[in-house]
């Protein structure tokens, strides 16, 4: 008998292995769905020039299109950690994946800029927001002590997207127009939806189970949103301060992304070099998220540490890309987006790696809702931000030096947080929530858990 018990447990223990198991499946799944979001939302300064000379509207006027794209797509994270929370993971991962293939379909029958801001900013926005925030949460739930590896490998398709992506999109876009390539990247960014449903549907908690039975008060409903968006962590000082920190520099670090083609076509380089140059960036991008996944989860350094460490890195080879191109050196260029693309990519896991560490695994979903929430008015203001000094400059330079400033003070403020300069990290706050925790996050809660009761001694 108890020899039956044992291997009951061991098969149990198998198939809910914290860093492995369907984890990796669901890695592959962020794999792809992380490449048709934010690898495409990175390559779509190819149609910048494009939406310029067909509709003749300033550049300030075509930023706003991906800007409301970006913004929509953290504006509306909150509301797919909250469906999450109250439903699951799968169906909202697949909704978002059918609106933002939807919002692309529509753009390319678009006829004038509003259209545009409608369908792949606001439609696509959505669906992206929708898709983030859940599909990462449900990859840190999976995962204990290689967390940041395995989300840097989740997030190293939006390199390797942005790396292919650029000299492709440019090809259907001379071989199909731009109303063609956006017709294509809609029926592209359906395979979301695939993605989605690898998700396995966790069963609700009893306590759930039994709010959803009963009849609810309007005081009832107005605790359980507040409950699923975690809105108490806007009274915490260390959750402020880091999202603040994390929306500077999200005002310039999508940047280069949108602007860098067209400054390399004003510094007198061809098409395809001036694609190449973000390629480059993309390829960098893969190793950075890697590597720097890899690095952080053998403890050597606290992850607030490292993260300032490559923001501050981030931020001087932004300023450093119009320096290089002024001299009319291709080579140099290169090389600075090399840099920088290794150093943006090696920030990016740790952005959201660093959230459990200070709100604790059990409030991370409804963290991360709020930090997208937040932040997107920092990514509305990026990129037509850079347009507007170009219009006013008539070159990037002062665009990309204001770009990487607000990652210099990003960096900067996360010093203010507690603690930052200890070298462990502070005890986390207790909260205890698990009787009405969706499934998602009591595996989360139970991992994190397990994973302190076989360490000795704090992350350093």
């Amino acid at each position: 008998m108890s020899n039956l018990k044992q291997k009951a447990e061991g098969k149990s223990d198998g198939e809910d292995s914290p860093d492995g198991g369907w984890g990796w499946v669901l890695v592959v799944a962020m794999f792809v769905s992380m490449s048709l979001v934010f690898g495409l939302m990175r390559s779509l300064g190819i149609f910048f020039m494009e939406f310029v000379h067909y509709f003749e509207e300033s550049a300030q006027a075509i930023s706003w299109i991906s800007s409301i794209g970006l913004a929509a797509q953290q504006f509306f994270s909150p509301l797919g950690a909250a469906l999450c929370n109250a439903f699951n993971a799968r169906a909202v991962v697949m909704t978002g994946g059918f609106l933002a293939g939807l919002g692309l379909i529509l753009a390319s029958q678009a006829t004038c800029l509003v259209h545009l801001y409608l369908t792949m900013g606001l439609i696509s926005g959505l669906g992206w927001g929708l898709i983030f925030t859940p599909m990462v949460a449900t990859v840190i739930a999976n995962f204990s002590h290689r967390r940041t590896l395995a989300l840097g490998l989740g997030f190293s398709s939006i390199g390797l997207s942005s790396f292919a992506f650029n000299p492709l999109f440019q090809l259907l876009v001379e071989t199909y127009a731009w109303r063609g390539a956006l017709l294509i990247l809609g029926g592209l960014s359906l395979n979301i939806v695939p993605c989605g449903a690898l998700i396995r549907p966790q069963p609700r908690p009893k306590a759930l189970q039994k709010e959803s039975k009963s009849t609810l008060s309007c005081s009832d409903v107005l605790r359980r949103f507040s409950s699923y968006l975690e809105l108490s962590l806007l009274l915490e000082r260390p959750y402020i301060t880091y999202t603040l920190g994390i929306s500077l520099f999200n005002v310039g670090y999508f940047v280069p992304y949108f602007h860098l083609v067209a400054h390399s076509r004003q510094a007198g380089f061809s098409q395809y070099q001036a694609a190449f140059v973000v390629s480059a960036a993309g390829a960098t991008d893969i190793c950075g998220r890697v590597v720097s996944g890899w690095f952080s989860d053998l403890g050597h350094f606290r992850l607030i540490h490292l993260l300032s460490f490559w923001t501050l890195l981030v931020g001087l080879f932004i300023m450093l890309l119009p320096v290089s191109s002024l001299t009319g050196s291709y080579a140099a260029l290169v090389v600075i987006s090399l840099l920088y693309g290794f150093c943006s990519g090696a920030l990016t896991s740790l952005v959201f790696a660093v959230v459990p560490k200070i709100v604790g695994v059990q409030r991370t979903m409804g963290a991360l809702g709020l930090l997208q929430l937040i932040e997107s008015s920092a990514g509305l203001l990026g990129t037509p931000l850079s347009g507007f000094l170009k219009d006013i400059t008539g070159n990037y330079v002062a665009s990309f030096l204001v770009a990487g400033s607000f990652l210099l003070l990003g960096s900067f403020t996360l010093a203010t947080l507690p603690h930052f300069f200890s070298c462990t990290d502070p005890p986390l706050p207790v909260t205890d929530k698990s009787d009405s925790l969706p499934p998602e996050l009591q595996q989360m809660s139970s991992l994190s858990t397990d994973a302190n009761n076989q360490t000795d001694e704090p992350e350093r």
